[in-house]
Parts: structure tokens; C-alpha cells; sequence
């Protein structure tokens, strides 16, 4: 086939796009993917992106992993669903690989579902049917998914939210420590405080605590702009959960597996959940999710209370339980710290003098970019031209922030030397203004 050929079938198949699918359905670049292998996404063009940002974290290991492509091929022939009406063996073991990992040894009971807010909404049930309590409390900036529930949840911009009132209620919402955007830029130390006033207010004149079931926090804000809270924030808000007998719950949906450089984000705090949702990453491309508990809580959830019909499916189990594998094999949290490390530094004395770059934060491979306008204030305008200019350069990257004023670089945990470098090339490039 000429290549004047293939040009058109991948416009066909954009104009295709347009025709049959819902608009609402947004995508960040006007490619079709045909393949991908590794850090790369191949259009059908021929051509190749260098992907920076991974099915917004979901294939940490690269695109179709051998190992985990063989692991679902090779379960595929077994057993496709089952859904509850048997008990399966992927499942049993995924499960018990999971507790084997988790950041706590309390954390040994596990339920999976198929996408990450589905793992918030059976999470918060399960909160508020073992304590009795109604309140959920969480933080501005938060992103915890778009069902009707979990938009409720969701701060990250008002977009995901408006025109969608009323939605559930019993409800809080509390501020983030960010502290670049605070009043205590140079002092995170009073930014913790602030957001624990913030508490005590509500505490105090809104909600009384012993109506609260749980809080639910990101360990680092996604959606709302790759914000790492100060050092100290998680620990005191796990010592708060404990004086009123709240669950705290923590979302790991885009930090865990290795994302961070450790397994689990929370584990940089040395944090104990009482219950911690995963997703995203967890089975290397095919959708999966799951929340992991203490068995003291879960066991006072009678069977049948909750369900999934296609959670937990074989395949994505098989596929996760290879991801797993690839991530300790090869090291990949080691990995991400490593490679993170040397990306922030250069990328740090690329941002030397430049105001229009306020901060470059991240851990592992958890990396944001935040973009100024001329009086300081977050710069949607500028933040989307880098990503454009990084498109026209072949290279995808994705962006975040209440202001949509931060590119993040979520890459494959396993990136070569080669393609990290190729990576920050074309960025500094894009970012020259």
C-alpha cells in the first residue's frame, strides 16, 4: 500500500470517529493508533510517537509487554468470565500477590473491579456500611473519577463537574496542602497547618466527626496537577482518622505500581491505609481495578452487599499478575527513581530563569511541569503549546492542573537511557518561549 494510501485510511478512519462515536469523548491527539510496542504508538501513517504518557498511566511496563501479552493469550484458551458464579484461580492469586505487596501487612483483603472509580464508589460503600457513618471528606484538587458518585468527589476543575447538580450529598471538602499555589510557598510546614484549620472549621461548625465515615486523598494529586503534599501532611492526617475513629482511605489509582518509585506512593510517609484503591497500571493495559482492605472491616460486609460482574475478569488478572512480575524482575521501581531523578535535574537547569516555568516537582516517574503567565498566575495558553509543539515533534504528552497549566510525563517505567533523552530534547525544545 502507497503512503498516500495509508494518509487516507487514517483519515477515513478519523472522519469515521466523528461520525459514530460521542463527542464527549476527548482525546488528546488526532492519531489512530494501529500498534505499539514498548515506549512507542505507531499511527497509520507509519508513524512513531514517543509516548509520554502511557493510556494516562495504565502501560507503566511499555506497550504489549511480551510477558504480559503472552499471559493473557495463554489464558484466553482457559477461561475467559466467570463473573460470581464460580471462583476462579487468577483471581485467588492476583489477590494474594496483592496483600503480598501492599504497603501494610493489615492490608489482606482484596476486591477487584474494572476501572478505578468503580473501585472509589464500592470503597466509600464499604466505609460507610462498617462505620455507620454517612460523611465523606475530601480534598480540592482531587480527581477520583466521572460516575455520578465519584464526580462528586472530583475537584479538579469545574468542568467535570457542572451541569451534572444535584449531585450526592454528605460530601466535604477540605483544601490540598499546594503549596507552590499557597499563601506559604516558601513555608510548606504552614500550609499543612492551614489545610488542618480547615479541618477544625469544619470540624466545628459543619460536621460533627463522629458522622464521618472516611476521608479519601490522593498521596499525589493527578488531575489536579501532580501536587506532592509536604513532608509530615499524610502522617498527621492518619493520626486525625485515628482520634475519631475515621477510615482513611487512600487513592493510589495513578501512583501505585511502581509510578513513584516505590510500589505504593503511600509508602514514601510510611502511611497505614485502612483501605487503598488501585487501578490504572495494575494489569498493563487491560482494564482492571481493585481496592484492598483490612480483613477486620471487610468481614463486617456481608456477602452480596457489593458486586462487579466483570471484575476481577481472568484475562486482566492473568495480565496483571505478569505486570507484577515485570515490575520485580526488572527492577522497575528502582528504575523510576533513577530515571525521575535524572530527568527532574535536567529539567530543573532547563527551568533556571525562565519565570514562566514556576516549579518542576515529581517522584520516580511521576513528573510535572508548571507553566506562568507574565503576572505569575497558572498559563493553560502556555502549557498547551508546549504539548502541541511536543506533537508536531512526535511525541505525546498529556496535561493536568486546576488551570490545565501542567504537562505531566507519565512515561513507561522501563524507558531506555536513549528515549528519556530523545524525550527531554524535544521538550526543551517546546519549551522555549
Amino acid at each position: 500500500m502507497v503512503m498516500a494510501e495509508i494518509k487516507n485510511k487514517n483519515q477515513a478512519y478519523l472522519d469515521m470517529d466523528d461520525k459514530y462515536v460521542n463527542p464527549v469523548l476527548a482525546r488528546s491527539a488526532r492519531i489512530v493508533a494501529e500498534r505499539a510496542s514498548g515506549s512507542y504508538i505507531y499511527d497509520m501513517n507509519g508513524d512513531a510517537y514517543l509516548d509520554l504518557g502511557t493510556g494516562i498511566a495504565v502501560n507503566s511496563v511499555g506497550h504489549c509487554h511480551p510477558k504480559v501479552v503472552a499471559a493473557a493469550k495463554a489464558q484466553l484458551d482457559l477461561l475467559m468470565h466467570t463473573s460470581v458464579t464460580v471462583h476462579h484461580q487468577r483471581y485467588i492469586e492476583l489477590a494474594k500477590k496483592l496483600v503480598e505487596i501492599a504497603p501494610s501487612k493489615k492490608l489482606d483483603s482484596v476486591f477487584l473491579t474494572n476501572s478505578g472509580a468503580e473501585a472509589v464508589e464500592g470503597a466509600i460503600k464499604m466505609a460507610r456500611y462498617v462505620t455507620g457513618r454517612p460523611v465523606v471528606i475530601n480534598f480540592r484538587g482531587s480527581f477520583h473519577g466521572r460516575t455520578i458518585f465519584t464526580t462528586a468527589l472530583t475537584t479538579s476543575k469545574l468542568y467535570y463537574r457542572e451541569k451534572y447538580e444535584p449531585l450526592p450529598g454528605s460530601i466535604y471538602t477540605v483544601p490540598f496542602p499546594y503549596a507552590y499555589r499557597s499563601h506559604f510557598r516558601n513555608d510548606p510546614d504552614k500550609c499543612v497547618e492551614e489545610t488542618f484549620k480547615e479541618i477544625e472549621v469544619l470540624f466545628h461548625q459543619f460536621v460533627h466527626p463522629d458522622q464521618v465515615a472516611c476521608f479519601i486523598v490522593e498521596p499525589i494529586q493527578g488531575e489536579g496537577g501532580y501536587v506532592i503534599p509536604p513532608n509530615g501532611f499524610l502522617p498527621r492526617l492518619r493520626k486525625l482518622a485515628d482520634k475519631h475513629g475515621i477510615m482513611l482511605i487512600i487513592d493510589e489509582v495513578q501512583t501505585g505500581f511502581a509510578r513513584t518509585g516505590k510500589m505504593f506512593a503511600i509508602e514514601h510517609e510510611g502511611v497505614e491505609p485502612d483501605i487503598m484503591l488501585m487501578a490504572k497500571a495494575m494489569a498493563g493495559g487491560l482494564p482492571l481495578a481493585g481496592f484492598i482492605s483490612k480483613s477486620e472491616h471487610s468481614h463486617k460486609w456481608p456477602a452480596g452487599r457489593h458486586g462487579s460482574t466483570f471484575g476481577g475478569n481472568p484475562v486482566s488478572c492473568a495480565a496483571a499478575l505478569a505486570t507484577i512480575g515485570v515490575i520485580e524482575e526488572e527492577k522497575l521501581c528502582e528504575r523510576a527513581h533513577k530515571t525521575g531523578e535524572m530527568m527532574m535535574k535536567r529539567l530543573r537547569e532547563f527551568a533556571k530563569g525562565k519565570d514562566y516555568i514556576g516549579e518542576i516537582r515529581g517522584r520516580g516517574l511521576m513528573i510535572g511541569i508548571e507553566f506562568n503567565d507574565k503576572d505569575g498566575n497558572p498559563s493553560k495558553e502556555l502549557c498547551d503549546k508546549v504539548a502541541e509543539r511536543s506533537l508536531e515533534q512526535k511525541m505525546i504528552v498529556l496535561t493536568c492542573g486546576v488551570g490545565g497549566q501542567v504537562i505531566r510525563l507519565i512515561p513507561p517505567l522501563n524507558i531506555s537511557d536513549a528515549d528519556a533523552e530523545k524525550a527531554l530534547e524535544i521538550l526543551e525544545k517546546s519549551m522555549k518561549f
